[in-house]
This record gives structure tokens, C-alpha cells and sequence, in this order.
């Protein structure tokens, strides 16, 4: 029986994780801030309240060792080396990584989509071989880099599985993209306008499938970066349909030949080139197959939502959501652009 340790086991890929290892016949210790327990879970999964940047507590939760340590609150230098101290006592590891640590050959990133033509013009599909940033501590693409360095530097000693995740969905997710077209739904908005002819593609990652990589990695030692997407990556068109869909509606849509003007058509799938990755080495290294498509994992993403909008402006059920992207519903900006077309 393996025995994993979990941090991050309340967010929301850390409770499929604790799911699928459990499932798998592991024993897991879920670690988490609130030492709080999902429903879902076995009685015998234990709970520990720890704050990972507390190094002893921290040490603490891993106790006498384990297995492999599964990290989904890793961000930076500080974190690696955290994890790299416990090499004696862990087994391996896993940790989530993201794909925006890639830049294009022409040094372009996520860090720099916001200057003149400074979104990146990466491969299709990008495989783990694509250059990353450079390692730092200015922005959570660099953050992440440097997580990586450090890690896959200390390889020989702690062997680590990094998981570069694509666009997040699921249950529990704190900044849902999906939450752009459930809400103009609940608000009867039956046209929307889409920039870049509806054909952005941001490649999403489901919260499932990432659960199953960690399963696939756990039982398996080893130093290795993998990809860690869909099995599809839709146009934004493809998922407003597809969320149409699941909530019973019917959408026009108003295509833009661009990009957005002044905010609208914009959507938090929205750039001028898509972003899709190669999931061919997961498949070679574990034996991947993914469990569950986009659309569909969306019902049970849809009625989260819903379920958490309920009474609520949009700006409290998800305050993190609209720090990130700021106003997502300016309908008046939207119709004032409609009527002078």
C-alpha cells in the first residue's frame, strides 16, 4: 500500500487527487490549512491542519515519511527547498506546475502578452521540450520556473513528477473561467460577442484528469516534467455552446474579426493565439488515459457555480475571480457597442 501525503487536499484538484489515490487502495494523509474533510472521502483518510509555509508544520504532517508527497501549493523557490528537506523521509513527489511557465522562440510569455504583440506564438501542440522562463521570483510564471529548477536539480535525491497544468476546471475552483457564460445565462443575456472569431483556444485541464496523472505517478518514481491537459482543447465558441448546452439555453453568437474593442468580446479564454499542449508523454511514461472530456466534466462544474451564486453578487462568491480579471459583465459597454455597430 502506498502511503501519500496530500497539501492543498481542500482546493480543488487536491480533493480528486485524495479521491483517486484513495480509490487506487492508498492510504493518504490530507493535509490542508483548515485540516477540514470532504464528505467524499473515506473515514479512513486522516486530516491534518497545517500551514505548508510553516516548515515544522509541515515536517509534522509528513511525520515518519512517506511514500510520495503530492504538492498542489508549491509557487516558488522557497517551496521546492521545503521539499527537497524532507528527501530523507519522502519517497517522491508530485507537484503542480502550469503550463505558463513556456515562452515561444521569440522569448514571448504569459508575462508579456500585455505589450504590443507580446502574446506568445507557441507550437501546436507544445510538448515539455518547449523553453520556459527564466526562474524568478516576479510573477507566478517565474515563480513556477524556479520551483522547477530547483527541483529537477535535486532529482538524485528526491525524484519528482512535475505536472505543467493547462486551464483549470471542476468543482471548488476558486477562479472559474465557465463562470463567464453561466452567469450571462443566469442573467438571460442571449447574445454574446466574441472576439478572434470565437476560435481562441486555451487548452483546459480538468480536475480529474490531473487526479489521474497524480495516481498514474504516485506508485512511480521518477524525475520527469509532463503535460497535464485535456484530451480536448476547445475554441471558446466550443465551450459557450457546450455550457449552453448543459444549462438549456440557446446563444447568439457575434463573432469579432479581432480582438476585443474595449473589453468587449474578451473572455478569460480569449487570446490571439491558442495556447494547446501534447499530452503523448504522459501516455509514453505512465500510461495516461484520461477519464473525462470537457464537456463532459461541465454539469457538475455548472451546478458548482450556480449553486454558489445563489443569492450572491458575483464579486463575493468569487472575490478572487474578480481581482484577476476585474468586471467580466460590463453589459451596458456591451449593448452601447452593439447599437452603434
Amino acid at each position: 500500500m502506498t502511503h501519500a501525503v496530500v497539501l492543498g487536499a481542500t482546493g480543488q484538484i487536491g480533493r480528486a487527487a485524495v479521491d483517486a489515490l484513495t480509490r487506487d487502495g492508498s492510504e493518504v494523509t490530507a493535509v490542508s490549512r483548515g485540516g477540514d474533510r470532504d464528505a467524499r472521502w473515506p473515514k479512513d483518510v486522516r486530516v491534518v491542519r497545517a500551514d505548508r509555509e510553516d516548515d515544522a508544520a509541515l515536517s509534522a504532517a509528513v511525520g515518519e515519511g512517506c511514500d510520495v508527497l503530492v504538492d498542489m501549493v508549491a509557487y516558488g523557490e522557497r517551496e521546492a527547498r521545503q521539499l527537497v528537506s524532507l528527501a530523507g523521509r519522502v519517497g517522491s513527489a508530485v507537484v503542480i506546475s502550469s503550463v505558463s511557465v513556456y515562452e515561444d522562440d521569440s522569448g514571448r510569455n504569459f508575462d508579456t502578452q500585455a505589450e504590443p504583440d507580446g502574446f506568445p506564438a507557441y507550437p501546436v501542440p507544445i510538448t515539455e521540450a518547449q523553453r520556459t522562463v527564466r526562474p524568478g521570483d516576479g510573477s507566478y510564471s517565474t515563480g513556477k520556473a524556479a520551483l522547477e529548477r530547483e527541483l529537477l536539480a535535486a532529482g538524485d535525491r528526491l525524484p519528482v513528477t512535475l505536472l505543467r497544468a493547462g486551464a483549470i476546471h471542476g468543482p471548488y475552483c476558486r477562479t472559474p473561467r465557465e463562470l463567464y457564460f453561466v452567469k450571462r445565462n443566469l442573467d438571460g443575456r442571449r447574445r454574446r460577442v466574441l472576439a478572434h472569431g470565437g476560435a481562441s483556444r486555451f487548452h483546459p485541464a480538468s480536475v480529474r484528469n490531473i487526479a489521474e496523472l497524480i495516481r498514474l505517478a504516485a506508485p512511480r518514481p521518477g524525475t520527469r516534467v509532463l503535460n497535464a491537459v485535456d484530451p480536448d482543447a476547445p475554441t471558446v465558441a466550443e465551450i459557450a455552446a457546450a455550457i449552453d448546452a448543459v444549462m438549456g439555453v440557446r446563444t447568439q453568437d457575434v463573432l469579432l474579426d479581432g480582438p476585443p474593442v474595449d473589453g468587449v468580446g474578451d473572455t478569460p479564454w480569449t487570446v490571439p493565439a491558442p495556447v494547446v499542449c501534447d499530452m503523448s508523454a504522459a501516455r509514453e511514461q505512465l500510461g495516461y488515459r484520461p477519464v473525462v472530456r470537457y464537456a463532459d466534466a461541465l454539469p457538475e462544474t455548472v451546478a458548482f457555480i450556480e449553486e454558489r451564486l445563489a443569492g450572491r453578487d458575483w464579486r463575493e462568491a468569487y472575490p478572487k475571480m474578480f481581482k484577476a480579471y476585474g468586471d467580466l459583465f460590463d453589459y451596458a459597454a456591451e449593448d452601447a457597442w452593439a447599437e452603434g455597430r
